[in-house]
């Protein structure tokens, strides 16, 4: 009788999925995680087609319709718009602690709407492209099925403040900031690296913009090797904590899209989890021949 032959070591793709499944599952909350590497193809996905609740994640798809409009001639990254006390959004962001009359242009918007997840840019921005029909027009034209913008930063905190308490309205997700599924915020990214989310020149101005992510404690935490991390966060913690982005270097561009919801716990573990998910699939796409 011929020994029996030895288990084939699992192949090296499937390793890491399995490095990264120990480390979502090592935070209790529901998880959805795409990852992809545009040079060698190679792909992970874990719940990646389940549309859930994106946050602030949203305002990506809002920046590329502003930049649609823009390259349509509607508008310019140079307009300005005046500042009211009535367009003050709560949450993240510093435009709601500038004064009334200030002027800030398209450009500064855009940034402050990625950069530090701004909402009363959020709010300025979905009113200067017409409300969130257009967005949604136009990833329904990319094939981007899953994404829909809800509404405005005053829609959901209007929502939030006639809820019993935060974690009722949470549980209960009747008013999503926005939704997309992990795969389709990710070929959203993929599109803009490759230089097709509206043009070449719009994909590159909305990736520097990226570039500038003042938030840190996710994605970028333990990745090293990459020259640069073009990424959006989207937050309500410590319910969800998201984070879709790019690993560049100049011969990997690693595309990542991770979603959370239902979580419980406290927010540190969260991030750092996050974080050494990117960590994991940084080290493994800088080694791939």
């Amino acid at each position: 009788m011929a020994a029996a032959q030895p288990a084939a070591p699992p192949a090296p793709l499937a390793r890491l999925e399995s490095n990264i499944q120990r480390v979502a599952k090592s935070v209790n909350a529901t998880w959805g995680i795409y990852i992809k590497c545009l040079e060698t193809g190679e792909e992970i996905s874990i719940n990646a087609d389940q549309q859930m609740d994106t946050m602030s994640v949203i305002k990506l798809p809002l920046m590329a319709e502003a930049f649609r409009q823009i390259g349509e001639g509607r508008f310019a990254l140079t307009d300005r718009i005046t500042l009211t006390d009535a367009a003050k959004r709560p949450g993240t962001g510093v435009i709601r602690s500038l004064d009334a009359g200030v002027q800030l242009t398209i450009k500064d918007l855009l940034t402050l709407m990625v950069i530090v997840s701004d909402n009363t840019a959020t709010d300025l921005i979905y009113d200067k492209v017409g409300g969130t029909g257009p967005v949604n027009a136009l990833v329904e034209t990319w094939g981007l099925k899953s994404i829909h913008a809800t509404g405005t930063a005053d829609d959901w905190f209007k929502a939030l403040r006639a809820a019993p308490n935060a974690e009722t309205f949470h549980r209960q997700a009747k008013t999503p900031f926005g939704l997309s599924s992990p795969r389709d915020m990710g070929r959203l990214l993929e599109m803009m690296e490759k230089g097709e989310a509206v043009s070449q020149a719009a994909s590159r101005q909305m990736l520097q913009i990226m570039r500038g992510q003042v938030y840190s404690s996710r994605l970028p935490r333990y990745v090293e090797g990459y020259r640069s991390l073009p990424h959006k966060t989207g937050d309500f913690m410590p319910y969800i904590g998201n984070d879709v982005g790019v690993l560049e270097s100049p011969s990997r561009r690693v595309v990542m899209s991770v979603f959370t919801a239902n979580h419980f716990g406290g927010g540190a573990a969260l991030e750092d989890a996050i974080g050494r998910i990117a960590e994991l699939a940084g080290n493994y796409f800088a080694a791939r021949p």
